[in-house]
């Protein structure tokens, strides 16, 4: 007979912040790090410290103790204090794909000064897990993960729900775990939670309690007889005392062998005694059997404003310093920044923890976490501006016939994986003296303010000479400097115009640069466009938008004559739940915007853009009412509340902005409020009309396909989702996608027309979990701004290819301003080029080891697709990588191309070795 094991593993699972600041639990750190270090050093018992997986928390130790650096690294050498592989424990579905990869490549590099590493995909809180988990473990050569939700039904008090029932995905907490593509990894869910052997006790009769119903409760999921125990729990201090305790254990049970352990050993026994009739899961872990209430989902829409903040940051590191940098270094030979990058990824992933980036902390968590924010990107930046600078210098404007010695070049960088149309806007430098010409900035103001720019009579030319249609703005005489790397900086004033236009078919990976030329000779009529302004609405060659009295909108596909109607309401209800979860109060009825008039005006009508302002003057409820106050100080259960909305109403006035853009596809919607009602929840409807059973949204990456009707065992009547840029309903035959920036929940109704609802605002109060801890700026009072775009299309989401045009909905533009002059890059340049209907690009940096080109793709589709690729730039080696970006086999170019196929559902990563590197 087997014996049993009692495997217990000493951690702690710290996050960095959240029912108190960030500070505060430094403070606690320390002192855990502190009293862990003792106990190793005094007992040799005490064998092993899981550190939580994240190397963040040596960086948050050693700032303020870095003298127990070395004592740190004697321990971490040595196996008993075991790192990573993460940098963060992040929330997965709230941060993008790129971010999840350099959360674990980070983790690594960082474990790396040490020499050791966990190889163990450690998601010990995580709500809800990505289904490419076990794919990007795989590649990191992980094969190994652990995790607390996602697949029983772990509950919101982190309790198993009984009695066990036959439809939940595994009927053992060990289960093998596989992506889409097919990677496996042996998956361990915490079915007793990751505190089951906590404060374990050195008293025999306290012990014997607390270990027959340990043991029977580890046995009742486990399919071996090694059974695990977490000896911890969030913010847990150290059990100082647990080799006592395991002593006790092993008087009291003699056929228990009781050991203090590693994941690193518990894993190697435990697949020695795996049973045949494991069950495989597959994809994402999102607790969609059990009743809906404990999968936190709800986060995605607590604070929106951090979402928002989050995408943007991430976009201008994943689509602006990473692949400009990487441009202006093989161009240039500009040194690319790679300490800086990891600087501004650390800043930014510093906000990903789950506590952090979903929004429900304390306020003092969040208001540093604008900061974070804003330092991340300002980095990101400057790096920017740099690199932009860089490549600039290199580009040849001289040979352009067209352009007139006085005109003024204007370089538009697209750094997506597709060419690229879309409206611009620039601010160019007409004139400009610098202070030092004298004989004072007032004077020099003046004299460039006399200056005749005669905007009416100059016109924007591409690099072939075409007038391109433009709107041109004197901005007048503006302050400015420059820092020259060589010298003092250098003020001026400048005169300054703005031109808006829309930049056609902009190389992906690459720029294209138009000249303003004030020449009046050169002045003439640009071509024809397609985009016209009707009554009430406006088209161009793909779409038509008919807008109602009540603001909604009709927006029909031309090319299928597919119409959507009724596009745009918005709907508030009331929110009587906390930042981790949405609950309307019993009986509350949302209301619309249908049949609600609007006051709708032609606000832009150019050859490149047409604009509608539409304004709806609401009333809604102004908060919960007096009892929700009484409820939440005698923490009354979510569920259980009876606050109703008050009776008091508000105005509640929204200013949209709907677009249509001579090429687009789409049509661009902002929405403007100022909310000052507490307690409610805000969303925006489409209803597609579309017969469907199941629907895609866009996740990491992937392109998740999720049931429209939730398992028999919800009962929550909310199933709202996770998103990263799209959600998309199809029949086969026709599709409708809302794509967004920052809006990462969404749900779609089960109403007959299978409607989508995007959240844009939702309002509480408290934070919630464990304990009474008010939340005031949750309210997320004051102004906001929310974007996000529709796009009609034939088939899926996928087949369309309507995820490049949601992809790049998300991404800036970039653009500097660059003088006549020669130099060694055509004015019109792409990097690299590649094919492959299916693959969306993902990457284009360099790697730190070799500083390899690293390219990196996924197949959303899920068959097999060929890509194509053409570096523009020598290359001497290509290779096959991985998400850490090692070399692996050697691959060879033909006629400069290299021919290859990703896989369904396949993350494929190519090194490029540049020649002479």
């Amino acid at each position: 007979m087997t014996r049993t094991t009692a495997h217990l593993i000493s951690h702690t699972h710290w996050d960095r912040e959240w029912y108190m600041p960030y500070e505060h639990h430094h403070y606690l750190l320390v002192e855990l790090m502190n009293n862990l270090l003792e106990t190793l050093e005094q007992d040799d018992r005490y064998r092993y410290f899981h550190l939580d997986g994240q190397t963040i928390i040596i960086e948050d130790y050693l700032q303020v103790h870095p003298e127990k650096r070395e004592q740190l690294e004697k321990y971490i050498t040595e196996g008993r204090i075991i790192i990573g592989p993460w940098y963060v424990l992040q929330d997965e579905f709230l941060t993008s794909s790129e971010a999840n990869v350099r959360n674990l490549l980070i983790g690594h590099q960082d474990a790396a000064k040490y020499g050791v590493i966990s190889k163990l995909g450690y998601f010990p809180d995580s709500f809800g897990n990505m289904g490419q988990a076990p794919q990007l473990l795989q590649q990191a050569d992980i094969d190994t993960a652990v995790f607390g939700r996602g697949v029983k039904p772990t509950g919101f008090d982190n309790v198993v729900i009984d009695p066990i029932s036959s439809s939940y995905e595994s009927p053992y907490s060990e289960m093998f775990w596989t992506s889409p593509d097919g990677s496996k990894v042996v998956g361990v869910l915490f079915a007793n939670w990751y505190s089951n052997g906590n404060e374990v006790p050195v008293d025999p009769e306290e012990a014997k309690i607390f270990w027959d119903k340990r043991l029977a409760d580890a046995g009742k999921y486990a399919s071996t007889s090694e059974l695990l125990f977490m000896n911890g729990c969030d913010h847990q201090p150290v059990q100082q005392d647990l080799g006592d305790a395991i002593d006790t254990a092993k008087a009291l049970f003699p056929e228990v062998d009781f050991v203090h352990s590693s994941f690193e050993n518990y894993m190697e026994a435990l697949k020695q005694q795996l049973p045949a009739d494991l069950v495989t899961v597959e994809g994402e872990l999102r607790s969609q059997h059990t009743d809906g209430w404990g999968t936190l989902v709800n986060t995605a829409s607590a604070r929106i404003y951090l979402k928002q903040l989050n995408q943007v940051g991430q976009t201008l590191l994943e689509k602006g310093a990473e692949p400009i940098a990487a441009l202006a270094h093989l161009v240039s030979g500009k040194a690319y920044p790679h300490q800086l990058l990891t600087y501004a990824w650390k800043t930014l992933m510093q906000n990903h923890p789950h506590d952090s980036i979903c929004g429900c902390s304390v306020d003092e968590v969040h208001r540093e976490m604008v900061d974070r924010f804003d330092k991340s990107r300002h980095i990101t930046e400057a790096i920017i501006e740099e690199s932009l600078q860089a490549v600039a210098g290199q580009i040849d404007t001289s040979d352009v016939e067209a352009w007139g010695k006085d005109s003024l070049p204007v370089t538009i960088f697209n750094m997506t994986g597709w060419d690229r149309s879309g409206t611009v806007s620039v601010e160019l430098i007409a004139a400009k003296s610098y202070f030092k010409e004298g004989p004072n900035p007032t004077a020099i103001a003046e004299r460039l303010a006399e200056l005749p720019i005669h905007l009416e009579e100059g016109s924007l030319l591409d690099d072939n000479g075409r007038i391109i249609a433009a709107k041109a703005e004197d901005l007048g005489v503006q302050f400015g400097y420059e820092l020259p790397k060589d010298q003092f900086r250098r003020p001026y004033m400048a005169r300054k115009i703005r031109l808006t236009f829309e930049a056609g078919q902009v190389p992906a990976l690459g720029f294209k640069t138009f000249a303003w030329d004030p020449s009046p000779s050169k002045a003439a009529e640009a071509p024809q466009s397609s985009l016209v302004a009707l009554d009430q609405g406006m088209a161009n060659e793909f779409i038509s938008v008919h807008i109602h009295e009540d603001g909604s909108y009709d927006v029909t596909d031309k090319r299928s004559q597919q119409t959507f109607e009724g596009l745009g309401r918005y709907e508030d209800c009331g929110d009587i739940g906390n930042e981790y979860v949405f609950r309307q109060p019993d009986g509350d009825i949302a209301i619309t915007t249908k049949g609600v008039p609007a006051r709708i005006t032609l606000i832009e009508n150019e050859p490149y853009r047409i604009s509608y302002e539409i304004v709806h003057e609401w009333e809604i409820p102004a908060a919960a009412d007096a009892l929700f106050e009484e409820e939440k100080r005698k923490m009354v259960p979510f569920r259980k509340r009876q606050a109703a909305r008050s009776k008091e109403t508000l105005p509640f006035r929204i200013v949209t902005i709907l677009s249509l853009e001579q090429s687009g596809k789409g049509v661009q919607v902002s929405a403007s409020f100022n909310n000052q009602a507490k307690d409610h929840r805000l969303r925006v409807l489409f209803p597609t009309g579309l017969e469907a059973k199941t629907h895609h949204a866009d996740s990491v990456f992937e392109a998740a396909e999720r049931d429209i009707i939730p398992a028999p065992e919800w009962i929550n009547p909310s199933n709202a989702q996770h998103q990263h840029a799209f959600v998309s309903v199809s029949d086969g035959k026709s599709g409708f996608t809302v794509a967004n920036k920052g809006l990462n929940e969404y749900e779609v109704l089960r109403d007959r027309l299978n409607t989508i609802a995007v959240t844009l605002l939702r309002s509480v109060s408290e934070l919630g979990d464990w304990g009474v801890f008010p939340t005031p700026e949750a309210q997320c009072l004051g102004d906001h701004t929310v974007e996000f775009a529709i796009y009609p299309h034939a088939g899926t989401v996928v087949e369309s290819m309507t995820f490049a045009e949601a992809y790049q909905y998300q991404s800036p533009w970039f653009h500097i301003q660059t003088q006549p002059k020669q130099g060694t890059l055509p004015s019109t340049y792409q990097v690299a080029k590649w094919k492959g209907p299916s693959l969306a690009l993902s990457a284009f940096k360099l790697s730190l080891e070799h500083e390899d080109v690293i390219i990196r793709w996924y197949n959303l589709a899920h068959q097999s697709e060929e890509l194509t690729l053409e570096p523009s730039f020598p290359v001497e080696n290509i290779y096959l990588s991985d998400i850490l970006e090692r070399r692996h086999g050697l691959k060879q170019l033909a006629e400069g191309k290299l021919q290859s196929s990703a896989g369904k559902a396949q993350i494929i990563t190519y090194a490029l070795q540049p020649l002479n590197k």
